[in-house]
């Protein structure tokens, strides 16, 4: 039934980069989510008000929330599709992650308040009235929302929406509350034993746990989490593809809303070789990437000198130093200049996320490496950090006076 949605109200719907498309595959997941909660949340509330059943009526207040979320979720994806402008350059796609933080915090208010009622109907309990119709309506909404769980996850995963995967993760959470009301129901029925608040509370818990899971993950986004490691792979591969690319640094990756990626990097070239050929190769790669994976990306040239074996040992000392201090440190943009007295070495190290060593000691511990190879050897040493720090601190030693 999800495929045969997907082909009569997604024209291309293959084209999963095409922000229209996306937005469509946006409008179809809210709008089947409207449609399915107001359904079961007049039904649920109608019972729960006939049968004076505090937990049906606190699960049907759920789906209004539900049905709430899939109307901010639709006005979202509409916001997020617009395209950019003067005020906002990147575009507006991460609209689509404030959407969802905004229903996160919904259905967090709506745990909250279901969680006080409930606790009311504990201490003020009233006897559960009992029928088939009652019964035939839980299982109905719990088959919906299995349904809706995986209609979302399909349509979540095929887009990359952390939203509607969210969304997915929410429908599963209301098949296990509204399974509970289920239990507590026939429980009341065949012992006497009124569960009935009690399993509000545990609908309330449930909706307030998802809140709380939600906010998570729709804020990560906003706060820039760093990039998918096989998505980062894939454009090391593509970078390396290139004969005339002999290594590269400094990659950084900004994500301004799902498919909407901002890239720079350092690539290597050597320095003998022809620049204005090296640029257009530059030029062709910024091109190929942008058309291949939807990345706009700014390269930076550095001429690396490949030939002088001096430079190349030292180099190669210097790396092997330290990896002795931590493995994931890389040296890039390394160089000699010779002077009469003395020579500067100048080079930049990466250091990974959550590092303990401070820049400075860390440009010491090199420094005093360096020397104990030849005093004569002075240190130009930039620490900065992998991929997705915007800071670098950069240190000078033993400048000539």
């Amino acid at each position: 039934m999800t495929k045969t949605l997907i082909k009569c109200f997604i024209k291309n719907y293959e084209d999963i980069t095409n922000p229209k498309v996306r937005e469509a595959y946006g409008n179809l997941g809210s709008m089947v989510g409207i449609i399915a909660n107001l359904i079961l949340c007049l039904s649920k509330m109608g019972i729960g008000l006939l049968f004076k059943s505090m937990a049906i009526f606190a699960d049907g207040i759920n789906n209004l929330s539900d049905a709430g979320s899939s109307v901010v979720t639709l006005i979202g994806f509409k916001l997020s599709a617009k395209p950019a402008d003067e005020d906002h350059p990147f575009g507006h796609a991460r609209i689509e992650y404030i959407s969802g933080m905004i229903v996160s915090f919904i259905i967090l208010l709506l745990g909250l308040e279901l969680i006080r009622s409930s606790i009311s109907k504990i201490l003020n309990p009233e006897p559960i009235l009992f029928s088939p119709i009652l019964i035939m309506v839980l299982v109905f909404s719990i088959m919906v929302k299995l349904w809706l769980s995986r209609f979302n996850r399909i349509l979540g995963t095929k887009i990359q929406s952390t939203t509607m995967i969210a969304t997915a993760t929410d429908s599963r959470n209301d098949v296990l509350a509204t399974s509970a009301v289920l239990l507590a129901t026939i429980i009341s029925y065949f012992t006497g034993i009124n569960l009935d608040g009690l399993m509000g509370g545990v609908v309330g818990a449930f909706i307030f746990y998802s809140g709380i899971s939600l906010i998570k993950e729709t804020t990560s986004p906003l706060l820039g989490q760093a990039p998918d490691p096989e998505f980062v792979n894939a454009i090391q591969t593509r970078l390396l593809s290139y004969k005339e690319i002999t290594g590269f640094h400094d990659l950084v990756i900004h994500s301004y809303g799902p498919n909407r990626w901002f890239a720079s990097v350092h690539a290597e070239v050597p320095a003998d070789a022809n620049l204005l050929h090296c640029h257009d190769i530059i030029d062709n790669i910024e091109r190929d990437l942008q058309r291949e994976m939807g990345i706009d990306m700014v390269i930076h040239m550095d001429p690396i000198v490949t030939n002088d074996p001096v430079i190349n040992d030292l180099k190669a000392q210097v790396k092997e130093f330290a990896k002795t201090i931590d493995p994931r440190l890389s040296i890039h943009d390394f160089r000699m200049v010779m002077g009469p007295t003395h020579s500067n070495i100048i080079f930049d190290i990466a250091i990974p996320i959550g590092f303990k060593q401070s820049p400075s000691e860390l440009a010491k511990a090199l420094d005093t490496a360096i020397k104990s190879i030849n005093p004569d050897y002075y240190t130009v040493i930039t620490v900065d950090t992998n991929y997705i720090s915007t800071s670098i601190a950069s240190h000078i030693t033993n400048q000539s006076s």
